[in-house]
């Protein structure tokens, strides 16, 4: 089982693997990480309350007052609490504000090969929930905001430091970027943010292939699909059956496709990586870019990977079904859970009138499953890229920084909303395999951690001095 999973991170450098000595600075991210990572905060037995608390006592100790550090727990939330913690600067610009929410996914022991609430470090790789997803960026925050104490920053900015729960709750009321952005702005209002969705890709061989910026998401929103029928015994069935018409509708819904749209965040994506990727790839990413876009090239490279399909299209699918109330009855009800995640440049009520238009059925009811929530896309200004782009070439030589436009959905949109332009960006670096964030033996290899914690310290200290 050991050689299998090195297989699949690749194993690492060969210093990582064998335990390399750690730095001052390594030790105590490490140990901020390993009890961040071993405090539970997920929505069943865990608590953001707690793991906030533990980490203000950290800033305390490392010299933060208490009037620099608020414990914002939203009502009826007891464990749903968040902490803000501020460096104050001279005030000649507006905030900086480093977001990451440290509330996790569920994880069931029984189906990890190692348990998921200890952190575990093999062959140069951090095992455990939250290892990547957000607790490596939520620790480094913490690690960097005590490095600028104890350096006696003066920035010209504050820098603002929040930790947040209820990020991976869909719905929840207790989302503590939306509750600290509706009821407590002036905590951290802030002209940018850096959050979570950026990252970097490493090749089969361990190489910096690319360091991704987020900017923009996709809107998260589900809706019903519902058929009602008079049933009746099953002996005597009817011609209209609501499982059917239901399955007819999706059916439709399955084979339609939504229109191709770029961005400026997704053209420069696919300009830049047609520049990296080579041969035949290479050639498609530029032949979707030509007006009309080529749609075999784009039907090759979903062949790939289905992402570039999501980078391009609004997409919705069906993900739960439930129908009928007995074995030996014909179907009173029939519903489907319909999950879209629709372009930043299109509105939720474009996408009901085309599945109404797509499904061609009256008699499937489609509504609302909430109200998803839209943000524009925040600007990738020189003066942002010019310090990404420069403090990346400072860790990794030669790497390209790409934009990305997320085609899941973060607490940015919270912010993007209101005007403090959000931007997703780690130096946080994985490899073909992904991390398995929600999903098994979620991971992170050493090096990315460490070298991440870096270049998110070096970043904030420019983007807050300069």
């Amino acid at each position: 089982m050991k050689k299998t999973l090195c297989a699949l991170v690749a194993c690492v450098a060969a210093g990582w693997a064998h335990g390399a000595a750690l730095t001052p600075v390594q030790a105590q991210m490490r140990e901020i990480y390993q009890e961040l990572v071993e405090t539970n905060t997920t929505n069943s037995a865990g608590s953001c309350t707690l793991a906030a608390q533990k980490m203000a006592k950290r800033l305390k100790q490392g010299g933060f007052k208490d009037s620099e550090m608020q414990i914002i727990i939203p009502p009826g939330g007891p464990k749903k609490g968040n902490l803000v913690a501020r460096l104050k600067g001279d005030g000649s610009r507006k905030p900086l504000l480093l977001l990451a929410h440290i509330d996790v996914v569920e994880a069931n022991r029984a189906d990890w090969v190692r348990d998921p609430f200890k952190l575990i470090e093999e062959d140069g790789v951090f095992y455990a929930r939250g290892a990547s997803d957000d607790k490596a960026m939520a620790a480094s925050f913490v690690a960097n905001m005590l490095r600028y104490k104890k350096e006696k920053l003066a920035p010209k900015r504050d820098i603002i430091m929040a930790l947040t729960c209820d990020e991976e709750m869909v719905p929840t009321e207790f989302d503590g970027a939306e509750y600290l952005f509706k009821h407590h702005r002036n905590l951290i209002d802030a002209e940018i943010a850096l959050n979570e969705g950026g990252s970097g890709l490493l090749d089969k061989n361990d190489k910096p292939v690319r360091h991704g910026i987020q900017a923009g998401e996709k809107i998260y929103q589900s809706f019903q699909f519902e058929v009602t029928n008079p049933g009746g015994h099953s002996s005597v069935p009817r011609r209209d059956n609501a499982i059917y018409r239901l399955s007819e509708g999706l059916s439709r819904l399955g084979k339609f496709d939504f229109p191709f749209r770029l961005s400026d965040v997704t053209r420069a994506f696919y300009e830049r990586m047609s520049t990296i990727e080579t041969g035949q790839v290479a050639a498609d990413m530029k032949a979707i870019l030509q007006d009309p876009p080529d749609m075999a090239a784009l039907e090759r490279l979903y062949a790939i990977s289905p992402a570039h399909n999501a980078t391009v299209r609004t997409t919705c699918i069906a993900t739960k079904v439930d129908a009928g109330h007995a074995d030996n009855a014909q179907p009173q009800r029939a519903r489907a859970n319909i999950n879209c995640r629709i372009l930043p440049q299109e509105t939720v009520a474009e996408v009901e009138a085309t599945l109404k238009r797509v499904v061609a059925d009256e008699q499937i009811r489609i509504t609302r499953i909430g109200e998803g929530e839209g943000a524009p896309i925040p600007p990738l200004t020189p003066e942002l890229m010019k310090a990404i782009e420069e403090t990346s070439k400072q860790m990794w030589p030669g790497v390209p920084v790409i934009p990305t436009m997320s085609t899941g959905g973060t607490d940015g949109r919270f912010l993007n909303n209101g005007g403090i332009w959000t931007y997703g960006v780690s130096g946080m670096f994985a490899g073909p395999e992904g991390s398995g964030a929600h999903g098994l033996n979620e991971h992170i290899r050493v090096k990315s951690l460490y070298d991440g914690q870096e270049f998110l310290y070096r970043l904030g200290k420019r983007l807050a001095t300069d």
